[in-house]
């Protein structure tokens, strides 16, 4: 099991616009149509990862616990699907159902929108203020497969309950480990 780290951008980068197929109800989605009132992550997955399969019910939790607080969420797949053909579409809307994601799942198929974010891994964070401001990006807790520590979200949810709560999100931040992105040739 390869182990990358988020590259970690410059907090205070605006958040590259998009505009993907969701594999789950086959519309396509922008960012502004994602986008929270309070903030917006961003989340790179996909259905192979040990790390992404690890987090996935915490990350539903996440997502449910803080939407009517006010924050949009949105994951992204880039994967090369003819490389690892476990993360094509279809499978994609397999593993959202399974998971009962309630958030969209949208297909990168070029792979600009993962490098547009600088993505590296999977799953990497990316959370956007109310003006799709980076104020945080990295790991969503400590927890990885095999390490005993059960996802908690812990860093994620610190950085969103500052926002809600008026407060700095801390410069503090730990990269997200996992699978590196899957790039074509």
């Amino acid at each position: 099991m390869a182990r990358t780290a988020s590259n970690m951008i410059q907090l205070g980068t605006t958040a590259p616009c998009f505009k993907l197929m969701d594999t789950i109800t086959d519309h396509l989605y922008t960012l502004d149509e994602v986008r929270g009132e309070r903030g917006t992550l961003v989340m790179f997955l996909c259905n192979h990862c040990p790390f992404v399969k690890h987090v996935n019910d915490e990350i539903v939790h996440l997502a449910n616990d803080y939407r009517p607080l006010g924050f949009g969420s949105v994951a992204i797949m880039s994967n090369d699907i003819e490389s690892y053909p476990e993360d094509r579409p279809e499978k994609m809307k397999e593993v959202a159902a399974k998971h009962q994601y309630s958030f969209p799942y949208l297909f990168d198929g070029t792979q600009e929108i993962a490098k547009a974010y600088d993505a590296a891994c999977t799953p990497d964070f990316y959370l956007f203020d109310d003006e799709l401001k980076l104020i945080y990006r990295g790991q969503m807790d400590d927890s990885r497969p095999g390490n005993g520590i059960h996802p908690s979200g812990r860093d994620l949810r610190e950085a969103m309950d500052a926002v809600l709560n008026n407060r700095k999100v801390s410069d503090i931040q730990k990269p997200s480990i996992g699978c590196n992105i899957k790039w074509k040739n």
